[in-house]
């Protein structure tokens, strides 16, 4: 009875009855519009406050947080086309490549060269490669000193890997001296503490990748 009455609260809440941040009415209230006892009522609204829709305030009352159940972050990747993978990626990464050229430390700057030239030694096998590239961008993410686009990079990265396989696989070629170039270029630029310069060229390395799907 409770998971029914809260979907049919849910449906109310996705129909527009009550808008973000507005207080739900009473629990007796409640009860009484959807036909069910007040312990029922009670216990739906637990259901949609475990799901990120409504939040109850001690003394307040109860009131409407989301406009819809928040998906799984696994599910929307999972759907998620190329172009938005890589979408994805420069919002993430450019701003790393920025942050990596104002923070990196010596350490830093050292496990990103090493990134770079395991990248340049694994052009062979594809899967192999998209692994040394992942690792790549990883360790300039890792550089920018922020954990949050750290964590964002590292729940992105099995959706990010098979995007960039798929990817790779269609076009039928990878890891040219160009694409090396690029990404020793990006390299350089964290060197020089340039953040301008870093932030363009993930930003034009990844805009190339997005191109190459039209």
């Amino acid at each position: 009875m409770a998971e029914q009455a809260a979907e049919l609260l849910l449906g109310r809440v996705r129909d527009g009855e009550w808008e973000l941040g507005q207080k739900l009415p009473g629990e007796v209230t409640l009860a009484s519009q959807m036909g069910v006892g007040r312990s029922t009522a009670r216990e739906a609204i637990r259901i949609l406050a475990g799901k990120g829709v409504l939040a109850s305030r001690q003394g307040s009352g109860v009131y409407l947080t989301a406009l819809d159940v928040r998906e799984e972050w696994d599910a929307v990747l999972g759907r998620a086309e190329i172009r938005s993978v890589i979408e994805a990626r420069t919002a993430i990464e450019t701003e790393a490549a920025r942050l990596a050229a104002l923070r990196r430390s010596p350490a830093e700057l050292r496990a990103v060269r090493r990134a770079l030239d395991d990248r340049a030694a694994r052009r062979d096998g594809l899967e192999d490669h998209v692994d040394a590239d992942t690792a790549f961008h990883r360790s300039i993410v890792l550089a920018s000193g922020n954990p949050v686009l750290t964590g964002m990079f590292d729940r992105f990265t099995p959706r990010m890997r098979e995007a960039m396989v798929e990817m790779l696989r269609r076009r039928g070629e990878f890891g040219d001296d160009g694409d090396q170039q690029a990404h020793a270029d990006m390299v350089e630029a964290v060197a020089a503490k340039d953040p301008e310069a870093a932030a363009r060229l993930s930003r034009e390395h990844l805009a190339a990748l997005a191109a190459g799907l039209e």
